[in-house]
């Protein structure tokens, strides 16, 4: 059994769209897919089989202030407007395929971190609603987003607790995973000031976040590490931008966004045959 892991990194998941459009294209379908944050939002589309649909929405609404803007503050407590991004595009502007979705036998798993709890929850993504709350409780970074409700409980970026979700996968019971991240090689992830502001905001409300934000520049180098560890051993196959398309997370430069978008597509047709030697044992 094998999985697709995806990264997340606001805007900088374009990337792992040009990878998935290019497993479209080449009818390579994976029996899981797990993910966090905009990884697993762009994900989606890839179970639904809407090529091009997660490029055409940002190169379209990049700079839509209904879609990421400041005033979304005032209506939404968002920098997205969680209406407009999650609830208007899908529904009205481009529609997602919610049949095509229902009906593949891909599993997908949406990773979100409980704020009560600071664990780690993996939601089935096939119960996905039409309002896409876990597609905006697993994107919901502190002060860009609110805490998500959903179901009695708040949820912020699955990021925080499992930025690259390879051993949920693994105890799932797929050991073999193309991992599609969001930084170069080069990347080594240090204590942010947004993550020192987050823990001392939330610090009375959700205490058990604060360890997690804390420390997380160090899980994440820890668990790249090990995707490096699988990739070495045969297991894995892992695709990421270089250092020369990286792009910000809040990329505004349409040229940029496209680049990497093609960089993505192209680098998984070169690595098409060692991803179906690696994943599928073709």
């Amino acid at each position: 059994m094998n999985a697709l892991i995806l990264e997340g990194g606001t805007f900088r998941p374009i990337f792992s769209c040009g990878v998935m459009d290019a497993l479209l294209d080449n009818d390579v379908n994976f029996d899981y897919v797990i993910g966090v944050s905009a990884g697993i939002t762009d994900g989606v589309s890839y179970v639904s089989k809407q090529k091009k649909r997660n490029y055409h929405i940002l190169m379209n609404h990049r700079h839509d202030k209904r879609y990421v803007g400041l005033r979304n503050y005032l209506t939404d407590r968002s920098l997205f407007g969680l209406k407009y991004a999650y609830e208007t595009i899908p529904k009205e502007i481009y529609p997602f395929d919610w049949e095509t979705y229902r009906n593949n036998p891909t599993e997908v798993r949406v990773g979100v971190t409980n704020a009560e709890t600071g664990e780690a929850e993996y939601l089935d993504g096939k119960d996905l609603e039409e309002t896409c709350g876990m597609l905006k409780a697993t994107c919901a970074i502190p002060f860009v987003f609110p805490a998500i409700e959903l179901n009695g409980k708040k949820y912020y970026d699955g990021g925080i607790c499992d930025p690259i979700p390879v051993r949920k996968a693994e105890a799932d019971g797929h050991p073999k995973m193309l991992i599609v991240l969001t930084r170069p090689k080069v990347y080594i992830k240090t204590l942010s000031k947004a993550n020192v502001a987050a823990a001392k905001a939330l610090r009375k409300k959700f205490p058990k976040l604060v360890r997690l934000l804390m420390t997380r520049h160090m899980m994440y180098n820890e668990t790249v590490a090990y995707c490096e560890k699988l990739e070495r051993e045969g297991r894995a196959v892992i695709l990421r931008p270089t250092k020369e398309v990286q792009i910000d997370s809040f990329e505004k430069d349409l040229e940029k966004i496209d680049r990497i978008y093609q960089y993505g597509y192209d680098e998984t047709v070169k690595n098409l045959e060692k991803i179906k030697e690696v994943c599928f044992d073709i």
